[in-house]
């Protein structure tokens, strides 16, 4: 791969946060090897692109949703209204324009950017991350997707995990691999990295504002509900925050609630916030350590808990209102993940729901300490649904090949 001299300009196209990271980690293994690479997000604001130094080669917007799928129906009607379908026929548009600036085409999600692929005519690749056959059991694609995956213009097919591969290869009746998932690709080479001592449970309220905000509000809830158990005394609460949310925002949430800022420990990422015995640590820019380290996730995010599975960690939901984190997302997540994402779906109003909540994190903290067989088929679930993080670069190498025998 490194005496690869057949190299190509390459355009990903990519909608969602999620596929953003994926296709960033893409373009840097892909760029690493020679070719030249640039991105074209459709949704979202492109900034892990920015950061990894990956040319956008379009002006970026973010929507409150974050795009198409399971947003509620107010998510929707916003998007709409803030001109999100005009957006996607000004970004199909441009990738028309600037298609032969390009050998090839690299799309990371849906129907959306591979449907843009196929209408500008260029070979492609396609890593379907948005699509499983876990959630039905068989994939049903939207047409006209099954007419474009057979296309002798796309060149491979690669699924986000072993199931959607094998049921795609069947119905397309063509190679379709499964090689692990790129937006696992920041956790390699820093498993044993970070030291730990006491029992973490992280908690992810999720990426967009302004539902973070409201997803705060619930977690508040837990926490204070938790309060009248003694065993979370020994218990570390950590929340990975998104750079938007700032600390003084955290703490304006935090001391409505009658909880306590500890003045001993803060700085520009990272505070302390108290009630009674529970203390909650707020970090910013940690996202993969606070990860690593923790034994358990509370979530109320879409990629972030794809990789605390791909990390082997048991989840657990807060149904939100939305609009991304709803009751109907959260559902098809655990299809999608499997048994070791854990929720409340059945309560009669909030405060059961709440209550219920800390129930069953209670029963989790149990069979994490107690069943020893619990782990292991946490991490036996991850290689199904998400595979080995090692795993994560193969399908750059594999593209890699596959251009040099063209």
């Amino acid at each position: 791969i490194g005496w690869n001299f057949k190299l190509s300009k390459i355009l990903i196209l990519s909608n969602g946060h999620g596929e953003d990271l994926s296709g960033s980690f893409l373009a840097r293994k892909l760029i690493q090897m020679g070719h030249q690479v640039e991105a074209l997000p459709i949704v979202g604001n492109g900034n892990v692109y920015k950061n990894n130094k990956i040319k956008v080669v379009c002006k970026t917007r973010e929507f409150s949703t974050g795009g198409l799928g399971y947003n509620s129906i107010q998510g929707r009607i916003s998007d709409i209204f803030n001109g999100q379908i005009i957006y996607f026929f000004k970004k199909l548009l441009l990738t028309f324009f600037i298609r032969k600036d390009y050998q090839y085409f690299l799309v990371v999600g849906d129907i959306v950017p591979i449907v843009f692929a196929w209408l500008c005519r260029k070979k492609f690749f396609v890593y379907l991350v948005a699509y499983s056959s876990h959630y039905e059991g068989k994939l049903r694609l939207p047409w006209p997707l099954k007419q474009i995956l057979s296309s002798n213009r796309l060149q491979n097919l690669y699924t986000r995990d072993f199931l959607t591969s094998k049921d795609l290869a069947k119905q397309l009746n063509r190679k379709v691999c499964f090689y692990g998932n790129p937006f696992m690709g920041s956790f390699l080479n820093r498993d044993k990295q970070f030291k730990k001592s006491v029992f973490n449970i992280i908690l992810l309220p999720g990426s967009r504002m302004p539902e973070l905000i409201n997803n705060l509000y619930l977690i508040i809830n837990v926490l204070e509900d938790l309060a009248k158990y003694k065993y979370f005394e020994n218990i570390e609460f950590n929340v990975a925050m998104i750079n938007s949310c700032s600390p003084d925002k955290v703490i304006s949430i935090f001391s409505s609630y009658k909880w306590v800022l500890n003045k001993n420990k803060i700085s520009n990422e990272f505070l302390v916030m108290q009630y009674k015995f529970i203390t909650v640590n707020f970090r910013w820019n940690s996202f993969e350590e606070s990860l690593l380290t923790s034994d358990l996730v509370l979530g109320m995010a879409g990629t972030a808990t794809e990789q605390a599975v791909g990390l082997n960690k048991p989840v657990i939901q807060i149904e939100g209102a939305g609009p991304q984190f709803t009751k109907l997302f959260a559902d098809a997540q655990r299809r999608l993940l499997g048994k070791y994402i854990f929720c409340v779906t059945k309560y009669k109003n909030k405060k059961e729901k709440i209550e219920k909540t800390s129930e069953l994190i209670i029963k989790i903290l149990y069979f994490i300490s107690l069943d020893k067989n619990f782990l292991k088929s946490c991490k036996e679930n991850s290689k199904q649904r998400i595979g080995e993080i090692h795993s994560s670069n193969r399908v750059a190498i594999d593209i890699d090949y596959i251009i040099d025998k063209n």
